[in-house]
């Protein structure tokens, strides 16, 4: 345990309202004993049982279902300094033999019990059940099973009920033309476009014009680098009006529990049924001022959220939608991640917290793409989400020694660096080369089409979808 203490990120939490008399010490016993043992966040919401016996909270973004899509190499995207904790769990779950315990999908934090005592309400709630009597100690392995359950109905309040199955749509019936392309077996297109800088519909509107018939969908990227632009609704609601299905993208960085909700359902009624849901850059990326961490939500919760919304007609808060809104839920995955099997753990949570399709990052390498696709395989999930392959032209030599260096997750092997070095026209040779991943990756089972991202460049999206199609 001690090779894998790590300094805590941020103090520890205090109670947004003070603690009654009686809970004080118990409060400050639980702070010194679980702070010296796991560098407890008192986030009042106790996972350690589930994470392998270390604080998920450690995690800078405060992720509570697994790493983000930027902790590849296995180091904190937010500190490379430090490791990503959740590569730690992992590590250590699978020496415990306890990694099913990690697909349990988990809760946001309640306001209300952070930086209050756990330990003081498990026995409460046990003595409640009678688990504490002599009865219950007698019951042997029944009380055991009995505690599980008491810990689980702590870990899933009444507003989340998170659990570690997958969840199918409750309808199949295609609600964009995206998911019908899919749904009718079509190799499919969609590409990644930026909003401008700035409150003009021009470049929008031009970039739409020349991608008509050329793709499926046009993702709108949503604050990349967290640095701000046009809001991505606002964007694919110009597309929506120049003739191109969108996806909008949300993120847990920008939305909390709040504003996810009334922005999906707003979505929805504007007729943006493409929901592609993100953690997203870290604050730091950005050119500053950076805003604070932790994270509201995870992509895997707002994926829950999301999908309650739209299947169960449910509110987080437990009330009922008057009419429910239609979705296609998508999330991201790293193809590029050192341990395919760990990554295809975190997709299948996606897929069970309620993903219908996976855009990928960029993808350079097509063996190493081969090994997750094949772990993604191996938990049965290709059979459950549509995969879309992210490719995207290398325009320089620099731009390729950039990705490597500068964005977690994408790797350009070296025979690609030399070739664009020993190019006459790198722009030429990096299409030349996106062209080919295409064709390889186009081979492949289980791949139902590709998501083409130009890295600034979009004047070149137009020609480069053609071209793939």
């Amino acid at each position: 345990m001690k090779k894998n203490r790590v300094r805590r990120f941020r103090s520890p939490y205090l109670p947004i309202r003070p603690a009654i008399k009686r809970e004080r010490l118990v409060i400050a016993l639980e702070k010194q004993i679980k702070g010296f043992l796991f560098q407890c966040s008192m986030c009042g919401n106790c996972l350690l049982q589930e994470t392998a016996f270390i604080c998920p909270m450690l995690c800078p973004k405060g992720l509570r279902n697994g790493p983000c899509g930027s902790g590849v190499d296995n180091r904190c995207c937010v500190e490379p300094s430090r490791p990503c904790i959740w590569h730690l769990i992992y590590k250590q779950a699978e020496r415990l033999n306890r990694m099913d315990r990690l697909m349990e999908i988990q809760a946001p934090l309640d306001g209300e019990r952070v930086g209050h005592e756990t330990w003081g309400t498990v026995l409460s709630k046990a003595r409640e059940r009678g688990l504490l009597s002599l009865m219950g100690v007698l019951r042997g392995r029944h009380r055991r099973e009995e505690f599980q359950r008491l810990f689980r109905d702590l870990r899933q309040p009444d507003w989340w009920q998170g659990d570690d199955h997958y969840h199918p749509p409750a309808s199949f019936k295609p609600v964009s033309r995206l998911q019908a392309s899919l749904k009718r077996g079509e190799f499919v297109v969609t590409a990644e476009v930026h909003p401008p800088a700035g409150a003009g519909a021009d470049h929008v509107q031009e970039l739409a014009h020349q991608l008509r018939g050329r793709i499926h969908a046009a993702n709108v990227t949503e604050n990349p680098m967290a640095t701000p632009r046009m809001s991505s609704l606002a964007c694919c609601l110009l597309l929506a009006q120049n003739g191109i299905e969108s996806v909008l993208q949300l993120t847990g960085r920008d939305y909390n529990r709040y504003f996810l909700q009334s922005e999906a359902l707003g979505a929805s009624i504007l007729g943006i049924h493409n929901v592609l849901c993100l953690t997203g850059d870290p604050p730091m990326a950005s050119r500053g001022p950076a805003s604070g961490l932790p994270f509201d939500l995870d992509a895997t919760q707002m994926l829950w959220i999301l999908r309650r919304l739209r299947d169960e007609r449910r509110f987080l808060d437990g009330r009922f939608v008057s009419e429910a809104p239609r979705y296609f839920l998508g999330a991201a995955g790293s193809p590029n991640d050192p341990d395919p099997a760990h990554e295809a753990l975190r997709i299948e949570k996606k897929v069970n917290a309620g993903a219908q399709f996976i855009q990928t990052q960029l993808v350079y390498d097509v063996t190493t793409f081969q090994r997750w696709l094949q772990a993604l395989d191996q938990r049965s999930l290709l059979t459950k989400v549509h995969i879309l392959v992210g490719i995207g032209p290398l325009h320089s030599v620099k731009t390729a020694r950039f990705l490597n260096e500068r964005i977690p997750g994408v790797f350009v092997p070296p025979n690609l660096i030399e070739r664009l070095e020993r190019s006459l026209s790198p722009e030429q040779t990096g299409i030349e080369i996106a062209l080919e991943l295409i064709q390889q990756v186009k081979a492949l089972p289980g791949v139902a089409g590709i998501h083409v991202m130009c890295l600034g460049h979009d004047s070149i999206l137009p020609r480069l979808a053609s071209l793939a199609g």
